[in-house]
């Protein structure tokens, strides 16, 4: 490990450090424009200056290697000199356009040009003028700010890997550019989070608001399974803008464009106020107590075998919680958390969880990934693989839909039959298993929402099993769920109970009479026509926050709060128990969703033992004592789970059909609709060309 000398001060770091990092450590800031730490260095725009000793000229310190015995000044009358006239250079052809600049109060170039800058600009000649860029309905461009950092083209290349933005030209001439198309690329919004300038602003938030005018709530996303740390900006009751919060073992300081975008539609087509089917068929606005009292008279006399419930994809913990024991007091086991139908086994934990880790991702040597597009299901998943890719020796195999994963794979083969080979230990790939030393499988659910789901997920867990996957210090079985939801509701025990119906069987007992109430719980990813039409069909209950598919089948409505609006507790893909905290208040007379079922308890006799948000957060943990270790993994005891049973010859075949509307949240966005016609439904999927 090198000593060096840091403005006096004497300081030890780990090899392979730049000087840059190194005064970080030391204490010492230094300005920079293109050095990010998460790219490449690049070393374009010399803000960064430092003198070192015995050195003819200042150098860059983001690309100089520490070195044993050097000695670094960063705060000398050369050094203030240089970075000055680097900002001079920077601000000749920078318009003065601050006061309209989205990108003001929040922005790295006028924080340094105050700290580092010169006070007056010698410069007379006219500026450079640059005519704007269209990249998409996410990103809207004023290319005269841009300082040509090139940060925007290196996440694209090395983090987002679609190599569709560049820099073309020479000298004055150069332009940063993706030639007149937008970009192909579910992380695109976090180019405008790596400019720092305003070359590259937010499109559906331009002109919307300003930083200081918002309030800032740390919170969680549930547009997938991943659960990225965000920031919800709000003002007032909307919600203007989702930021990425930095979370190294999740999504490190990115999201997806669905995460950060999806937003506006929070604002749309709401459910603010009960509804009740009338005579005529129709829906028309009731109070909260005629809604109770209509539920409550029309299960009365239903016994409990006949009522039953479907958790929907975007569910937290604690509704899920209330809604059981709501149905458990009611007689009902007629209970599923599964809307897809996925074949999962809530026996092992082991065996519905990203076992790996997000973070651990960066330790395998080689991935097989089944039934799944990762790219699409959990991009933050698909950019760490990427990221093990790049660091170099990850050997991928894909059996599924052949896709454009951004990273090279070997294609095995469509479906079952192709798992079933290579479970045999048949394959060219089946030696590189056998070689790895942190093999590990990503099992989608494309192989498990289907009907022999659970003979495809016993054949996943042998494999893993033959391949020395799941050891001391190691699992690389892998679960990779799509609905934020859906690792709570089975730690709750949110499934069929003693004699009860799983999905299948509540569909099938709506259609012959044998289930006469069903209570959707967010669940508008059913086939609706499975429970017949209104008064031909069973009695539906939908709570809800959006008008989608479940409130059009609904014979009450109860308007509940989305994921902004209300302090819930999520479970990611990886088993980690996180907290989503309050930004925004819910419309009209919408509530948070236990207070609902609450309420609604009281009304049918059935009260629930709780009165405010800590004592069922306390049941909760009774439950289950995981939903205890916030933010924290806890290993999964490894078992016997699946169920073995011949698999048909169906290929598999991804859930998501198109990234940006895969929820009621998404579906009603005006800026994925946008993103959808941009970039068409079939764009992505048809790509092809990266197995190895």
């Amino acid at each position: 490990m090198p000593k060096l000398t840091i403005d006096g001060r004497e300081i030890e770091v780990a090899d392979g450090l730049t000087v840059l990092q190194a005064c970080e450590l030391a204490g010492v800031e230094i300005p920079r424009f293109c050095y990010h730490d998460r790219l490449s260095v690049a070393g374009n725009c010399r803000m960064c200056l430092v003198e070192m000793e015995r050195a003819p000229k200042p150098i860059a310190s983001c690309a100089m290697p520490v070195g044993e015995g050097m000695v670094i000044k960063t705060n000398t009358d050369t050094v203030r000199k240089a970075r000055q006239g680097v900002m001079e250079f920077l601000l000749i052809n920078h318009p003065l356009d601050c006061p309209i600049c989205d990108q003001g109060g929040e922005c790295d170039l006028q924080d340094q040009a105050m700290a580092y800058g010169f006070d007056r600009s010698r410069y007379q000649e006219n500026k450079r003028a640059v005519t704007e860029k269209y990249m998409g309905p996410l990103i809207k461009t004023i290319m005269t700010r841009c300082i040509q950092c090139t940060r925007c083209v290196r996440f694209a290349t090395e983090v987002a890997g679609v190599e569709e933005i560049g820099l073309v030209n020479r000298g004055e001439h150069a332009e940063i550019t993706t030639l007149e198309k937008a970009v192909n690329s579910e992380l695109s919004g976090n180019m405008v989070d790596v400019c720092p300038v305003g070359a590259l602003t937010s499109r559906p938030y331009a002109f919307a608001a300003r930083p200081w005018e918002l309030r800032k709530t740390d919170s969680i996303d549930v547009m997938d399974a991943v659960g990225s740390n965000v920031r919800i900006d709000s003002r007032g009751r909307e919600v203007m803008r989702v930021l990425p919060r930095l979370h190294e073992e999740i999504n490190e300081e990115w999201i997806s464009d669905k995460t950060r975008h999806a937003c506006d539609g929070l604002a749309r087509q709401r459910l603010d106020r009960p509804y009740l089917r009338n005579g005529e068929g129709r829906l028309e606005a009731v109070s909260w107590a005629e809604a109770f009292k209509a539920i409550g008279e029309r299960l009365k006399g239903i016994s409990g075998d006949k009522i039953a419930a479907i958790a929907g994809d975007l569910c937290d913990a604690e509704s899920m919680l209330a809604l059981k024991q709501l149905m458990n007091g009611l007689g009902s086991q007629n209970l599923d958390c599964r809307q897809d139908g996925a074949k999962l086994d809530p026996s092992f934990r082991a065996g519905y969880l990203f076992n790996t880790s997000i973070a651990g991702i960066e330790q395998a040597d080689s991935v097989l990934m089944i039934g799944t597009n990762p790219r699409w299901e959990a991009a933050m998943v698909n950019a760490r693989l990427r990221k093990r890719f790049l660091m170099g020796g990850l050997k991928a195999g894909l059996i599924g839909q052949r896709i454009d994963l951004t990273f090279p794979y070997d294609y095995l083969g469509a479906g079952p039959d192709s798992l079933a080979e290579l479970a045999e230990g048949r394959g060219g790939f089946a030696e590189i298993l056998e070689k790895a030393e942190r093999p590990m499988l990503i099992l989608g659910m494309g192989a498990l929402a289907r009907a022999d789901g659970a003979a495809v997920l016993a054949t996943a867990r042998k494999l893993a099993e033959r391949f020395g996957m799941v050891r001391d210090g190691w699992n690389g079985f892998n679960v990779l769920h799509t609905a934020a939801g859906r690792v709570a509701g089975l730690d709750l025990g949110f499934l069929p109970g003693p004699g009860g119906r799983d999905l299948e069987g509540i569909l099938q007992g709506a259609s012959d009479g044998s289930i006469e109430a069903v209570y959707l719980l967010g669940a508008d990813e059913i086939d609706m026509s499975g429970l017949g039409r209104s008064g031909e069909g069973p009695f539906v209950i939908y709570q809800g926050h959006h008008g989608d598919a479940g409130a059009h089948r609904a014979d009450v409505i109860l308007p509940g709060a989305a994921y902004p609006e209300k302090n819930a507790t999520y479970v990611n893909t990886e088993g980690r128990v996180q907290l989503a905290r309050l930004a925004s208040f819910p419309p009209g007379e919408a509530r948070e969703d236990w207070t609902i079922l609450r309420a609604l308890s009281e009304v049918i006799g059935q009260r629930l033992p709780y009165d405010n948000l800590g004592e069922l957060r306390q049941t909760l943990i009774e439950v289950n004592p995981l939903f205890s270790a916030i933010d924290q993994i806890e290993p999964a005891a490894w078992g016997d789970f699946g169920q073995d049973g011949a698999m048909g010859s169906d290929p598999f075949v991804s859930p998501i059909g198109n990234f940006y509307m895969t929820d009621p949240i998404s579906r009603a966005s005006v800026t994925m609709a946008e993103c959808t016609e941009a970039i068409g439904l079939g764009a992505k999927g048809e790509a092809t060309g990266t197995d190895g």
